[in-house]
């Protein structure tokens, strides 16, 4: 397959995947709409209702969650891991003209409120993570795998406060503290010098 038509798969996906992930929501707040504003750096908009008339609208960004192959630290095996990426601008499908990431940023807190995994499996189920940005701020990384944060799976309680950071990191803390997957060291680092 052509670098062109995966391009084209992938934004295909991305923009199916923004679309049941809206079906989903709207399912649970009724009050949900894709975003239809090209340089518009979320999809989705969720309006609460909270405390009476009051609304809070909460601007998501949809990602496909992906699978990548990385070497397994204990036995140098190569091991597939299911992780989101919380980087945009580097859509394949987006523009024809690709120019060294010059688009690429990590989603903060400025462009959107919250990031949405969407995994789907084998027999066609999809999940959906709810990852505040203020913890991507937090975690101050481009992507995590999902067994790091399963306590966001279909959290909706973490969904409906994304905004409240200091809430967010204290129901977070574990995941904010976990150690993250150290990378090889080379023989020659490891070595003593005797």
């Amino acid at each position: 397959m052509s670098r062109e038509e995966r391009g084209r798969r992938a934004a295909v996906e991305g923009f199916a995947n923004e679309h049941i992930a809206v079906g989903i929501l709207m399912k649970r707040y009724q009050n949900v709409s894709l975003v239809d504003l090209p340089l518009s750096r979320y999809d989705i908009i969720i309006a609460l209702k909270k405390d009476g008339e009051q609304e809070d609208i909460i601007r998501a960004q949809v990602k496909t969650v992906r699978n990548v192959r990385r070497k397994d630290e204990k036995d140098e095996k190569d091991e597939v891991v299911k992780q989101i990426v919380f980087k945009g601008g580097t859509r394949a499908g987006a523009d024809r003209i690709y120019k060294s990431n010059i688009k690429e940023y990590r989603i903060d807190t400025t462009m959107a409120d919250l990031v949405i995994g969407i995994d789907e499996d084998d027999s066609g189920r999809y999940t959906l993570y709810f990852v505040p940005t203020c913890l991507i701020e937090a975690l101050n990384q481009d992507s995590i795998a999902i067994s790091r944060i399963e306590m966001l799976q279909e959290n909706y309680e973490i969904l409906e406060n994304c905004k409240n950071r200091e809430y967010v990191l204290e129901r977070c803390k574990s995941i904010i503290e976990k150690p993250r997957r150290r990378k090889r060291t080379s023989q020659k680092t490891q070595r003593s010098d005797n």
